[in-house]
This record gives structure tokens, sequence and C-alpha cells, in this order.
């Protein structure tokens, strides 16, 4: 005589369905392999997950398409907010502060050549053939770039044409405003996931659930997503889904997750 199925384990069947179908699609299209391997860690855990999908399911199956964008965004997050992904954000972002420098640097740098060869040009009693006005050099860098040679080469020689040299800046100016404009930036995250998680002082777990947390608030109906505005889960089941979503091991809570399964 067949047993009868408890709502754990419907809820989890209806939740593996939704995965296992994701991940057909996504194997077809031949996309987000890191989201398919995500796929693969809560399927071969789903014992563990059994109460986290029956608190999934009873808060979100009455609104439509609720639990595939909960799910979707597990996914995201597991997949490029793991911490690792946020190590290797925060190595982006410190090189980009690197380069910026370099860029303020070198630029200057160039922009002081320039200004000497100018100047050796005029007054040592040789010349050297160069580009000397900035429209030139645009023609130059543009020439393979078939929408500018077509539609804009010309206009810009129209204006050279009508405006003399002294109308325009040098070629160090141009690049003197390179190196202003590097010193000025500062790097700013894409988006509200990306900031929550970098914000941290070290990279670490806790970037994955506030990245997670924020995720799904960006999902929410306040902000035109699919997620009721009320959403959310216990500790508990936060630390479940993604311990088994990064492949880690947690104990109830989010600080507990220590080390790969």
């Amino acid at each position: 005589m067949a047993t009868e199925s408890t709502p754990q384990e419907n809820a989890r069947a209806i939740c593996e369905a939704l995965l296992a179908a994701d991940r057909s699609d996504k194997i077809e299209k031949a996309i987000l392999p890191s989201e398919v391997e995500v796929i693969d860690r809560l399927l071969a855990r789903g014992l563990e997950l059994n109460e986290a999908y029956e608190e999934i399911f009873n808060k979100l199956h009455e609104h439509p398409h609720a639990l595939k964008v909960f799910f979707d965004l597990l996914q995201s997050t597991a997949a490029f907010w793991s911490p690792e992904a946020n190590i290797e954000a925060r190595e982006g972002r410190n090189r980009l502060v690197e380069v910026n420098l370099a860029i303020q640097e070198k630029a200057s740098e160039l922009a002081s050549l320039l200004s000497e060869r100018t100047t050796l040009k005029n007054h040592s009693g040789f010349s050297c053939d160069t580009h000397y006005h900035p429209v030139d050099v645009i023609h130059a860098a543009a020439e393979q770039n078939y929408s500018y040679q077509s539609w804009v080469k010309e206009k810009l020689n129209a204006l050279t044409r009508q405006f003399d040299l002294k109308y325009w800046p040098d070629l160090s100016a141009f690049v003197q405003v390179i190196a202003d404009d590097a010193a000025r930036a500062t790097p700013l995250p894409h988006d509200a996931i990306t900031d929550a998680g970098t914000e941290g002082k070290r990279a670490g777990l806790a970037d994955t659930f506030k990245a997670f947390f924020v995720a799904l608030e960006e999902s929410s109906r306040r902000n035109h997503g699919f997620l009721p505005n009320a959403f959310e889960l216990t500790d508990q089941s936060m630390a479940s889904l993604l311990s088994c979503a990064l492949g880690m091991v947690c104990i109830n809570r989010p600080d507990t997750c220590l080390a790969p399964a």
C-alpha cells in the first residue's frame, strides 16, 4: 500500500521539478554552465533542503513566477557571488584603482612630452611629420570604423576647414584631460548587488548572503519584480539553501557555514 506524501516531500518535488526543467533548458541552450553546477548541487542535497523547500513553496506558490524567480536568484548568486567570486571582484576593483593611477601618471608624462615636441618642432630648426591636429588623430584612430568613415569623418573635416588650429585644443591638452580624468576616477559598482557583495572590509561568505538579500529585495514587487514585498526566509532556510548551492556545510545559521562539503 502506497504511503501518502508529506507536505515537505510535495514541496521538494515541485521545487526540484522546477530546477530540473531549468537545468535541461540551460543544457539544451548551452548557456550558464556555472548555474547548472549550482542546480546539480541543490538536486544532490535535496534531503537537506526539505524544510527550506516547504517554506519557500508555502510563501511563494500563490504568486505567479515567484518560485522561478527565487531559484533563478539563488543560482546566479551562488554562481557569481561565491566567496571566490567576491575575492575576484575585489581584486578587479583594486586593479581598476591601480590602472587609473598608471593612466594618470603615464598620460601626464605623455602630455609633457607632446608639449616638448611641439616646442622643439617650432624652435629647434628641425621638425618631423607627426600629427598635430586632434581631428587627424581621430581620423587615424577610426580608420577601420565604417560608421565613422561613412557618417562622421566628412562632417569633422568640414569643421576643420571652417575653424583654424587656434580654435582646437593641442594634443598635449587632449592627453592631459585623460590624465586628469583618471585621477578623479573612483571605482563604482554597476548595481546594488555588486555593492552589497563587496562592501565588507574582507571578502567572505557574509558577502554572498548580503548579495542574495539584496537580489531578493531588487526582485520584490516594490521594485517591479515578482517576489512579494514581505517575503523573507528563516536563517535556517537561508543557510541551508546557500550552503548546498555553494557546496558548503552549514549548521542551521549563515554564520556556521565553514567548510566545503
